[in-house]
């Protein structure tokens, strides 16, 4: 682990400790602001990025995160039909007063409040994906199957059929 992270990433560290997950956070040179350049910095495969998207609840105004697989679209109507949830984009602002996190650096666990999280089961198919971890140079490697204890998600079918 290293002992020199810059803050918003040494919380996600911390968070990642205190809860008993195996993960160290790394910050890299290269930015991890998007799937595609996370996997080009890491070297993996955008498939094995799970990225972090903050939705605002259309009824209730809250923060929803969605954990994708880094080559998915998300498909909201489909998330929609499967949880009731009405989602609409959320602005900067928003997803930075809701989870104390940057458009960019969001990690799947560790926010401010408890999100209603969903994961994407393509995300299964690895052995390990990363998560970004604060700022859009830091991330961890994770079992994808420790998403859910990690996040209290839930696995929903939320990818737009490609075609």
């Amino acid at each position: 682990m290293t002992s020199l992270l810059h803050d918003s990433a040494q919380r996600v560290q911390t968070f990642l400790a205190g809860r008993g997950f195996p993960c160290d956070v790394r910050e890299l040179p290269g930015s991890t602001r998007t799937a595609q350049e996370a996997a080009a910095t890491i070297g993996c495969r955008v498939a094995q990025i799970a990225k972090s998207l903050v939705f605002e609840e259309a009824f209730s105004g809250e923060a929803v995160l969605v954990v994708a697989s880094g080559e998915n679209r998300v498909d909201l109507l489909k998330i929609e039909r499967a949880t009731g949830l009405r989602l609409r984009r959320a602005d900067a602002r928003f997803v930075k007063a809701k989870v104390g996190f940057a458009i960019g650096g969001i990690p799947p666990a560790g926010h401010d409040t408890v999100l209603v999280t969903l994961l994407d089961p393509d995300l299964r198919n690895h052995e390990v994906v990363w998560a970004a971890a604060g700022t859009p140079f830091a991330v961890f490697a994770v079992d994808p199957y420790q998403l859910e204890a990690m996040t209290g998600g839930k696995w929903v079918d939320l990818a737009e059929a490609r075609g």
